[in-house]
């Protein structure tokens, strides 16, 4: 098959990216490279920032040339706390980027697409596993994009769109040296950086319900999400297919204390750890209800926690 990948040269993308062209499938990256890395791929990639007033007909352009078989649409910003800061610029590029995606979708009759959402939808769930049903309330500007986000998605059903939404949890590792996270925004590559700078990490909080005091995430191997993407992409290729919205994650749960431990392994450094206050907006736990995913896809990770967190600190 032959794929549109917007935010292909960004972390998560390229990865994607690699994964579809191992499968032997090629593909196109557009990408407005404010956090890409050329150097990720080495696929065509066309430089365009999606919610600009000019990219519907560029969009319907490249498509009519490439006669993509589907989308696998992962450009957004992506920081919550930026979000919160900037909720303007959050809703402007999220969700005009992909309104301007399904315009030129529409335009040229490209009706398969698979659509990056986050268990940020979630918000503050008070479940231990939460599956796709739980009512979303998502609890800033970032999540609440995702989630009309999804909307926009399913009512293109209107003209014929078959689309997918993948919920990440917490996603890490890395699938080469090339390819690691170089944003350090996300737990592992943070305590990596600190690490490396002779820091202590930091540990927001040991006081909430949990065993160790400390938040409880879903951590999925960057390896792993991108599979998803083309068990998803595999799946919009069935005649009759209905939309739908899938959970990517293991199903364990690790602690940040548990993380940090792992990472003392990986490194072979016994770093001191520091405890800071809460943040606001942490819910003590988030873990992934992934019965759904296995059940229609036939998907399951390979990676454990330890897998995740040695290929992130090799890749560093």
């Amino acid at each position: 098959m032959k794929l549109l990948v917007t935010g292909g040269a960004g972390y998560i993308g390229s990865h994607v990216v690699r994964a579809a062209e191992a499968a032997g499938h090629s593909c196109v990256v557009v990408d407005n490279l404010s956090t890409g890395l050329v150097k990720r791929i080495s696929c065509p990639i066309v430089e365009l920032e999606l919610a600009s007033p000019d990219s519907v007909s560029l969009l319907a352009r490249l498509m009519r040339e490439h006669k993509f078989d589907s989308v696998i649409h992962l450009a957004a910003r992506k920081q919550v706390g930026e979000s919160v800061q900037k909720p303007e610029e959050y809703f402007l590029e999220n969700l005009g980027g992909l309104g301007n995606l399904l315009l030129a979708m529409r335009e040229v009759g490209l009706k398969s697409l698979v659509f990056s959402s986050s268990a940020a939808t979630y918000g503050m769930p008070d479940v231990d596993l939460v599956s796709e049903d739980y009512p979303g309330v998502p609890i800033n500007p970032y999540g609440q994009t995702k989630l009309i986000g999804e909307l926009m998605v399913k009512n293109a059903e209107v003209w014929g769109l078959k689309g997918v939404n993948l919920r990440y949890f917490n996603v890490a590792g890395a699938g080469a040296s090339d390819l690691a996270d170089t944003a350090a925004l996300n737990l592992i590559p943070i305590a990596i950086n600190a690490i490396k700078a002779g820091k202590a990490p930091v540990v927001f909080g040991t006081d909430y319900p949990t065993p160790d005091g400390s938040c409880i995430r879903d951590y999925v191997h960057v390896e792993d999400l991108a599979l998803a993407h083309l068990a998803a992409v595999d799946y919009l290729v069935g005649e009759g297919q209905q939309f739908r919205t899938f959970n990517v994650g293991t199903g364990v749960g690790a602690s940040v204390i548990e993380v940090l431990a792992a990472l003392k392994v990986a490194s072979g450094n016994d770093f001191e750890v520091s405890i800071g206050e809460r943040r606001a907006g942490d819910p003590p736990r988030l873990v992934a209800d992934v019965s759904r995913i296995e059940q229609v896809l036939g998907f399951r990770t390979k990676h454990d926690l330890a897998s995740i967190v040695q290929s992130a600190w090799d890749a560093s």
